[in-house]
């Protein structure tokens, strides 16, 4: 039997019936269709109309039941503890009204009460952004610790640990509410922003440092910005010296010794090394109390000393003044470390490395490549060669010996500058237990030659494999490099060799003899040190006279718009007053004040800055030479154009500033 629709529908209907609402009509009540479509194609008939599906509830519930206008309003699913859907206590059904209702707003981002969609047209949301939580990133720098907590966490990393929050946060951790994006906060600054309050360590290279192409078509008088200061390369490396040199360490723990204070940490690994000295040895950076300078403090850990005459062995080496040997002061024991330790002040050379941390260093590879390559080329181990033998040559003949030529106790103090380092720590500590100085000496020209064969083979290892190595030799250097490593490392002959079948003296291995050997590469050596002083003698030139624009720029700026003299005041020498405004805006001070603007103060035609910096010096260099050349000074309303020659400005500068100076004077009685 067809039923309207509409209509109840038997027992089928009971399980889910509600009271029906008082005052409600079946009358009033209009077919489902016309409300959602408009219009029903079974509403004049009496033929049954379709039955539309409803949610389904359940898995045991009939899917198939029907609407009715008496179905009660729309009850959302609740949500489990353990996170399962379950449905209400109540079947739901869809109300007529329920096209009618007011669009979803959601009232906060934490609701724990999931809604599922019923419809598949998206409403548009209306967000308050008030009323939400901002997110906040936290600091990825370094792991997050919770202080009262026993054990650590591990740091956060925003790519593989998105499950473990929790843990990560701790059980106490709670965000606050603050805006991301606002600079000055201190745990954004860490990770997204630049400290300001941060102690800069590093000097602003680039502001020195040519950026785009450089002309190369300039004629003999025209000069770039570039050629009125010294070099990149040279400013950044004296920089770089200043900056290392004045470092510091706060709230340090180490001690005061003697004289010596602002003690700083240079090596690089915290391990403890007891080669070559046999002790564990460290140096520090440290300022002397009597002079200011700083020294190199190379410190023997739980040294004990035995006799005062040791320590007397170092003295000899004060006298010793070669550069290529790195000058002693003074050594003495101390106990300032809590332990009986050795103390061995030098000079401090910064920015300075060993010749193994140049050499023998790996090479790191990028991505796989291959790393550059790392041949020496043979004028560079000439110049070692002749550096070391300079400074054998100022030890041996003052009877000493190094003792010690190894990669690591040669410093590199410059571009193939190398300096002999730790040299009179051997005679401390080999004291009772030293061997003649002749055995010495010839011992010095054995490890010189092992040193420039494992820097040629690029290995320090290379004089443990002698075959194999001077093969590499004889390779990629020419003879002359190949025999000057032979005869380093012959032993020393024996006093009755004699040094050619035709003469009957004996054989000598000495630095005299060595030094006529590579007679040759010294001069080449020398020539080339000759070249590189003119180099910095000409760059030293250009800063000679570079305090001439500083004088102008102080005279400029002590006269211009100078407030001081007002009515009360007279310029010593006159008899009227001047004021400020009738002394700074009248005479030779009026168009100095134009000359500023028109030196610093220049704009562009649509009124921009113009900040030209050949501009400014080209105007300063001919006010300081006082040149004959006009130029046209125009005050800022427009109203004054002054046609004068940058001799006159110079005379009214001088002029203004020696009022300066005799009100100055007048004042002071």
């Amino acid at each position: 039997m067809a039923t309207t629709f509409g209509s109840p529908s038997g027992d089928s209907r009971r399980g889910v019936a509600s009271p029906r609402p008082k005052g409600r009509e079946a009358k009033n009540t209009f077919c489902r269709n016309v409300t959602i479509y408009g219009h029903c194609r079974y509403e004049n008939s009496k033929s049954e109309a379709p039955r539309l599906p409803i949610i389904v509830l359940s898995q045991g519930e009939n899917a198939k039941k029907r609407f009715n206008v008496d179905s009660p309003s729309f009850t959302p699913l609740t949500t489990a503890p353990n996170g399962a859907v379950t449905p209400s206590a109540r079947n739901a059904a869809i109300s007529p009204k329920a096209a009618n209702a007011a669009v979803f707003t959601p009232k906060s981002q934490r609701s724990t009460t999931s809604t599922p969609s019923l419809h598949n047209k998206e409403p548009a949301i209306q967000w308050h952004a008030p009323e939400f939580q901002e997110f906040v990133p936290e600091t990825f720098g370094g792991p997050m610790v919770d202080s009262n907590a026993s054990a650590s966490y591990p740091g956060y990393d925003p790519y593989t640990a998105s499950a473990n929050l929790a843990s990560i946060a701790g059980p106490g951790h709670q965000t606050s509410a603050i805006n991301p994006y606002a600079q000055g906060h201190s745990g954004l600054e860490a990770s997204y922003y630049q400290n300001p309050n941060a102690f800069q360590t590093s000097p602003a290279y680039h502001l020195y440092w040519p950026v785009g192409p450089q002309p190369t078509g300039l004629l003999a008088y025209q000069r770039t910005a570039h050629d009125f200061f010294i070099p990149d390369a040279v400013r950044e490396d004296l920089q770089k010296k200043a900056e290392i040199a004045r470092q510091v360490l706060p709230n340090t723990t180490l001690p005061l010794i003697e004289q010596f204070h602002s003690l700083f940490c240079l090596d690089t690994t915290p391990q403890k090394n007891n080669v070559p000295f046999g002790y564990a040895s460290w140096i520090y950076k440290a300022i002397s109390g009597k002079d200011g300078k700083t020294y190199a403090l190379r410190r023997l850990e739980n040294f004990r000393l035995t006799s005062e005459t040791a320590i007397r062995s170092a003295q000899p080496w004060k006298r010793i003044l070669n550069g290529s040997v790195v000058t002693i002061h003074e050594a003495f024991t101390t106990r300032a470390f809590g332990d009986s330790s050795l103390i061995l002040v030098t000079d401090y050379h910064p920015n300075s490395k060993s010749l193994a941390d140049e050499h023998f260093k790996p090479l790191q590879r990028f991505n796989g490549r291959q790393p550059t390559s790392s041949h020496v080329p043979e004028q560079v181990l000439w110049g070692y060669i002749t550096q070391i033998a300079s400074a054998l040559k100022a030890i041996h003949g003052s009877g000493l010996a190094a003792r010690l030529i190894s990669p690591s106790k040669i410093l590199l103090t410059a571009k193939n500058r190398i300096r002999l380092n730790a040299c009179a720590i051997m005679d401390i500590v080999q004291f009772e237990n030293a061997r003649p100085v002749s055995e010495a000496q010839a011992d010095d020209f054995l490890q010189l030659g092992r040193l420039i064969l494992c820097i040629a083979n690029n290995s320090s290892t290379a004089h443990l494999q002698m075959q194999k190595s001077m093969d590499y030799v004889t390779r990629s250097y020419t003879a002359r490099l190949k025999e000057c490593i032979q005869w380093l490392l012959n032993p020393q002959p024996s006093a009755t060799t004699p040094a050619s079948p035709t003469t009957s003296g004996a054989m000598q291995k000495d630095i005299d003899t060595f030094l006529a050997g590579i007679a040759d590469q010294l001069a080449s050596v020398f020539d080339s040190q000759l070249h590189a002083q003119d180099t910095l003698t000409n760059t030293l030139g250009r800063e000679l006279e570079s305090s001439r624009i500083v004088r102008l720029l102080v005279k400029l700026n002590m006269v211009n718009e100078r407030p001081e003299l007002d009515a009360s005041q007279s310029i010593a020498g006159t008899n009227t007053t001047n004021p400020s405004s009738a002394w700074a805006e009248t005479g030779e001070r009026y168009y100095l004040k134009l000359f500023r603007d028109y030196v610093f103060h220049q704009v562009d035609a649509n009124g921009h800055p113009v900040t030209d910096l050949a501009h400014v010096l080209e105007c300063l260099n001919k006010l300081d030479a006082g040149t004959d050349e006009k130029v046209a000074l125009i005050s800022r309303d427009e109203q004054n154009v002054l046609i004068v020659s940058y001799r006159e400005v110079k005379r009214g500068l001088e002029s203004a500033f020696q009022d300066l100076v005799r009100a100055g004077r007048g004042a002071g009685k």
